[in-house]
């Protein structure tokens, strides 16, 4: 599947209902948090684990974006991409990550949307993210994950879209994944 294949659904609206017990709601959320601590953690290779072999990860450019396609984003990334960024990010030469980029973030309000067309839960849930290299900043925004059930019984991620509150603002580098 190629990066600007406009047959990948982005869209994060449910096409059915979802119904999952408190175990499963509870292993959705813990899904999310070890995805935050991961990131924070500059834990890269296991965080890519988490994701299908065809995800993406969209951070769109303007509020009420409906596709990577029409408009420019801040990030539109298939696997190649994301490993590119983490070997970047890891490389004992990149000046841009001297010192390394600290996160911390917060994940709340986790809401399960529903089903997308394909059968992949759609949960919705807001952060706080504070990032520090030489100054510091707050992001704040909702994430949403689509996420495809593994026969393990966990998740994989196969679409994340990240709307940030101040989308439209001029960032410094957004570096690290958000």
């Amino acid at each position: 599947m190629q990066l600007l294949d406009r047959n990948f659904d982005v869209s994060v609206a449910p096409v059915a209902g979802a119904e999952l017990s408190g175990e499963a709601l509870r292993g959705v959320e813990r899904f999310l948090f070890d995805e935050a601590q991961l990131l924070d953690e500059r834990r890269f290779s296991e965080w890519l684990a988490l994701w299908t072999e065809h995800g993406r990860y969209w951070v769109p450019r303007f509020h009420g974006q409906a596709n990577p396609f029409e408009q420019i984003s801040l990030f539109w990334e298939d696997a190649m991409l994301r490993e590119v960024r983490v070997r970047r990010l890891e490389n004992a030469r990149n000046w841009s990550q001297q010192p390394p980029t600290r996160t911390a973030r917060v994940v709340g309000n986790i809401a399960v949307q529903g089903l997308d067309a394909a059968g992949h839960l759609i949960v919705r849930s807001v952060f706080q993210l504070t990032e520090w290299r030489k100054a510091q900043r707050q992001l704040a925004g909702a994430a949403f994950h689509k996420l495809a059930a593994t026969e393990a019984g966990g998740w994989q991620i196969v679409l994340k879209r990240v709307d940030l509150v101040n989308c439209d603002d001029v960032h410094g580098n957004l570096e690290v994944f958000i």
